[in-house]
């Protein structure tokens, strides 16, 4: 049983793991000149229908300023670039089907004999969302970046600021265009 739990141990730490990992991707108007974009304001009719709770939303818009922020962006009330986000969420249900045998599974002579065996199922529900930041040209209102992160979503409140963060931090990586970057 010691040799067990060095093994559950690793287990969870691997599982906690890539329960954090985010997916991200961006596209980009190859023809934008990002050097040009240093102010930012938010597009309140993009953000207004992305359908989350208000909640969220400042979590996610208050973690998208601090990103832009640290890379040099100015909010302001004439901006070059405005910002907008969606999101799309899918619940996964996983279910387990547990099921063996071993010696004495239910008992030293279990329902099989000595052998014994055992069964049933374990449930994992968890969320996986999607969300989307778009960066618009404000004066000619045209998308010229779109990055997305995909990952799970955290229930605790005390943990959402955090993933929300976390999530936005990966996606604004892919800020500016590595291509366009050295322009």
């Amino acid at each position: 049983m010691k040799n067990f739990r060095p093994f559950l141990l690793l287990a969870l730490v691997a599982m906690l793991a890539s329960c954090s990992s985010v997916r991200v991707s961006s596209d980009y108007d190859q023809s934008a000149n990002f050097n040009e974009y240093k102010t930012f304001a938010f597009f309140k009719p993009g953000i207004d229908k992305a359908e989350i709770s208000d909640l969220d939303k400042k979590r996610i818009l208050r973690a998208i300023e601090d990103q832009l922020m640290a890379k040099g962006f100015v909010k302001s009330e004439n901006p070059s670039m405005l910002v907008s986000i969606f999101t799309t969420a899918q619940e996964r249900v996983d279910v387990y089907n547990n099921y063996g045998w071993g010696w004495g599974a239910w008992g030293a002579w279990g329902p099989w004999g000595p052998w014994g065996g055992g069964f049933g199922n374990t449930v994992s529900r968890s969320t996986e969302g999607t969300l989307y930041i778009d960066l618009i040209d404000a004066q000619k209102k045209e998308l010229v970046w779109q990055g997305q992160g995909t990952g799970y979503l955290a229930r605790d409140v005390d943990r959402k600021q955090e993933r929300i963060n976390e999530i936005v931090g990966e996606i604004m990586q892919e800020y500016p265009p590595k291509k366009m970057a050295s322009n």
